[in-house]
């Protein structure tokens, strides 16, 4: 399987006369990668063959012990691993590469039961459909948004192959993205059944005098291996008899909500009662890691004192996730003992096994994006989308808890208190003790400085460590500052549920006014961004709270306040207008993303007079790429039911006004390397 996917990842250079960049090299004594071909390419083009089938498999269950077939959706070809095929195979590029992906959709066509089909015009846009219709979507990369690049306005329908081709600029940053199929109508329930993956852009530029580098030649592979965690909830039922044909049957429940199969059962996901608020803590399946549901018999290996590189990429669909690591207690949880886990016994399970004391560690990149500084936490809260890298050290050697925390309710996808899940395991060998762990990272960092910088920037390096872990040499994008953004106008966003007629509406709107949201529509575009220009953006959820993305460009967060006015987003703030202090803001001033959380209280819960609504300023830059993309709301069977936008660089002096009929509708056209204009 590692010599599969080293030939798709690591194809013959199509341009030899590119200089190779170093090749990291793992220690022995590094974890093996969970996923196959996750090693440092050299430079190249990259190829990789995705065909798109149903996969008979079966997925894990703790609360049985045993193992649930299933029928779902997903990728196959080299490198796919057979052992978890519900996780698509990691790409790794560098700056300069062309990655293309050969999408073959070997799906059915026709009618399927419960999908409207792949419409063809006269139909509601906002209706889950065309199952079986998909593309492709590199989310974070920068890259153009059209032709055959990361075009999300085409639908690759059943029975039709098509190309990507990302060419990735020779100054893109370094980091860690992701990707996911992203046909509007489709996109929560093929990424639910796993179509999603890594996608890592390694950079070999050190920093110089006058301008910045990648982080990786600061943490080499050879001194930090990395562990890349690909998190999904693959939310898979098995069904009754269908009432009648060409319909689905019943999810089957029992009384408290929780899925089960019977003996004989294939579970799938086919339809979108599998989604909405409440629907995954209920369904009682858990979180996957690298398409891996938790096994006790199976933990993942570590080394005390080893300082590893997660590339942690949150994968899923709608659920909230809060990272944390503790300690088995000694006697808990022995090797070789078979555990079941149930929905209702859970946190007392994890009370009884794991210590109360979290380990720490260091984020120091958001969205695939390098920090100006390192942040110590013991917890980091994932929304749908959203990535982090992390620098994890073990400080004693035995077995470790790897779980989902319980948040508070303000903070999390399901508005819900949801209780903590067991993720998985890691068995940490006999090492170098650790008695401080943010003491001990940056004395590591400060040592990798001084023995893999130049000579000229080195000291600076070193300085920036000493003084708090900066990273001021390394961080990819300069400040939007006040000039910048002066006289250019300004965004509003606002994301709304309208619940008052007969059908619930998705909606986004280009004002603070609810009055002004509008669903989903593929013709119409809802913004023009004026090219080379920066703006700032104001976005608020005036209904639930949605976690907000946008392609090509990332933003800068300014500030985020409560509904009391307080910003939260400084180091040390303090996010307890709710009652329990929320963790996942403070520090997040100044920080570059690509995906944000945009919270929403309900006002009863609040002091009289306020709105519960958190209001967000976010800087961006519209750099290098015209054409049209969308923004929308990371949950995504709420994208797919229209709370997203389609927005359009262009050159500015055509900024106008939204207008209607410009973009290629998606349903139902043939494919063949459209752009996303008629």
């Amino acid at each position: 399987m590692a010599a599969a996917a080293a030939e798709i990842l690591n194809p013959p250079l199509l341009q030899d006369e590119r200089a190779p960049i170093a090749k990291p090299i793992l220690t022995e004594a590094a974890p093996a990668s969970p996923l196959p071909g996750n090693t440092a390419p050299v430079r190249g083009d990259r190829l990789l063959d995705l065909k798109i089938n149903y996969i008979d498999n079966q997925i894990y269950n703790p609360s049985t012990g045993g193992y649930d077939k299933v029928h779902l959706r997903g990728y196959t070809g080299k490198g796919v691993d057979p052992g978890a095929p519900y996780v698509s195979p990691t790409i790794e590029a560098v700056p300069g590469d062309t990655v293309r992906i050969i999408l073959d959709n070997q799906l059915p066509a026709g009618p399927q039961p419960g999908d409207p089909g792949c419409m063809t015009g006269g139909q509601m846009p906002d209706i889950p459909h065309c199952f079986n219709g998909t593309n492709l979507h590199t989310h974070g990369l920068w890259v153009s948004p059209t032709g055959n690049s990361d075009n999300v306005l085409l639908s690759i329908n059943p029975q039709t192959k098509f190309t990507y081709e990302y060419n990735i600029p020779s100054d893109h940053p370094s980091g860690t993205f992701w990707y996911h199929t992203h046909r509007h109508g489709s996109t929560a329930l093929q990424v639910s059944s796993g179509m999603a993956g890594a996608l890592i852009i390694r950079g070999g530029r050190p920093p110089t005098p006058t301008a910045h580098g990648d982080i990786d030649t600061l943490i080499p592979t050879s001194a930090v291996p990395e562990r890349v965690l690909v998190m999904q909830q693959i939310q898979y039922a098995c069904r009754g008899p269908a009432a009648k044909q060409g319909d689905l049957g019943p999810i089957k429940q029992d009384i408290k909500g929780r899925y089960f199969c019977d003996p004989g059962d294939v579970g799938g996901i086919e339809g979108y009662d599998q989604f909405g608020p409440g629907t995954w803590p209920a369904s009682g399946r858990y979180t996957s890691l690298n398409g891996k549901v938790f096994n006790p018999t199976d933990p993942m290996k570590a080394t005390q004192g080893q300082i590893e590189r997660w590339r942690i990429i949150h994968a899923g669909v709608r659920d909230t996730i809060s990272l944390q690591f503790f300690k088995v207690l000694d006697g808990k949880l022995k090797p070789g003992v078979k555990t079941l886990l149930r929905a209702e016994t859970t946190a007392a399970f994890i009370k009884d096994t794991c210590d109360t004391e979290p380990v720490p560690y260091a984020l120091v990149a958001a969205d695939g994006l390098t920090m100006a500084a390192a942040q110590m936490t013991k917890l980091a809260t994932l929304q749908p989308g959203y990535r982090f890298d992390a620098l994890v050290v073990f400080p004693e050697a035995g077995r470790y808890c790897v779980i989902d925390s319980s948040a508070p309710k303000s903070g999390v996808v399901n508005g819900l208190d949801v209780s903590p899940q067991l993720l998985g395991l890691i068995d940490v060998a006999p090492g170098k003790p650790v008695d401080n762990v943010e003491s001990y990272v940056k004395s590591i960092l400060v040592a990798l400085a001084e023995t893999n910088m130049p000579a000229d920037v080195k000291a600076a390096v070193v300085s920036d460590l000493k003084a708090g872990i900066k990273f001021t040499s390394f961080t990819p994008h300069p400040d939007v500052t006040d000039e910048e953004v002066k006289g250019n106008g300004t965004q509003e966003l606002t994301f709304f549920i309208d619940t008052t007629g007969p059908d619930i509406k998705f909606e986004v709107g280009n004002t603070l006014n609810t009055a002004d949201t509008k669903p989903y529509d593929p013709t119409r575009i809802d913004r023009q961004l004026p090219l080379g220009k920066a703006q700032v953006w104001t976005l608020q959820s005036h209904f639930v709270s949605h976690p907000f993305h946008i392609h090509v460009n990332p933003f800068q967060i300014v500030s985020i306040t409560d509904p009391l006015g307080k910003d939260v987003s400084a180091p040390g703030a303090i996010d307890d207008i709710a009652g329990t202090p929320d963790p996942q803001y403070p520090g997040l001033k100044g920080v570059w993303k690509d995906t944000l959380w945009i919270k929403s209280l309900i006002p009863q819960n609040l002091p009289t007079g306020f709105s519960g609504i958190y209001t967000i300023t976010l800087r961006t830059r519209y750099e290098r790429y015209i054409g049209e993309y969308v923004l929308h709301c990371h949950i995504l069977d709420h994208e797919d039911q229209g709370m997203m936008q389609n927005v359009a660089v262009v050159l500015p002096g055509e900024v106008g006004d939204a207008v209607q009929g410009d973009v290629m509708q998606m349903h139902g056209m043939p494919m063949g390397g459209h752009d996303a204009h008629k």
